[in-house]
């Protein structure tokens, strides 16, 4: 009975372990947007984003918890087939995010190579494809869950971090998740904003 209690609990433990591990290694193949660090803080670090094609749904909801699950269902239906071409398209990472009183946005980005001119058009007329312009952005990263408290406390900490250094920035602050809603273990979270940034006399 003892032997059998042994290996009840085990299984507990080595089954979800295992998953977690397999979906950590599925996560690091996933493709990424590509961008170029070009300063580190000890809070923040400034990014170069080239334009890159992204998949986007426009919704009246100013919360994270409002935005999050029905904007991932028409871009994920849009991505698994829901589309003109049938076609599957590979999910990337990270998911973006724009929330505010007036509006917000979920967006997708869109594989390498694959420009509007290629995409296949949405059956759902609420998702439309645009590139993105090339931008600097300061990014601030954080673990575990998101959630509205989470997101307001690290663009808080953006901002003053940006502040004190004097680095302009503009715009609305975006969230960027990177993960699984089934992946417990080392998430990846992310607050950017658009910032006023001059390297090799180039001002963006």
């Amino acid at each position: 009975m003892k032997k059998k209690l042994l290996l009840v609990l085990i299984a507990l433990v080595v089954i979800p372990s295992a998953f977690q591990l397999y979906t950590i290694m599925a996560s690091n193949k996933t493709e990424h947007q590509p961008y170029e660090v070009v300063r580190k803080e000890k809070e923040f670090e400034i990014r170069f984003y080239p334009a890159t094609t992204m998949a986007t749904v426009v919704s009246m909801a100013s919360t994270y918890k409002e935005v999050a699950s029905p904007g991932f269902r028409k871009l994920a239906g849009y991505i698994f087939g829901g589309n003109q071409q049938g076609m599957s398209i590979a999910m990337t990472a990270p998911v973006h995010m724009a929330m505010s009183d007036t509006g917000s946005s979920m967006s997708f980005v869109m594989p390498k190579g694959m420009t509007p001119d290629v995409l296949p058009k949405p059956n759902d007329a609420s998702v439309h494809i645009s590139v993105s312009k090339p931008e600097y952005v300061a990014a601030i990263r954080f673990g575990g869950y998101a959630s509205d408290k989470e997101i307001q406390k690290h663009i808080a900490q953006l901002e003053q971090a940006l502040d004190e250094k004097g680095i302009k920035h503009y715009g609305q602050y975006r969230f960027l998740g990177y993960n699984a809603p089934y992946q417990f273990l080392c998430r990846r979270n992310e607050v950017i904003v658009t910032v006023e940034y001059e390297r090799l006399g180039v001002k963006d």
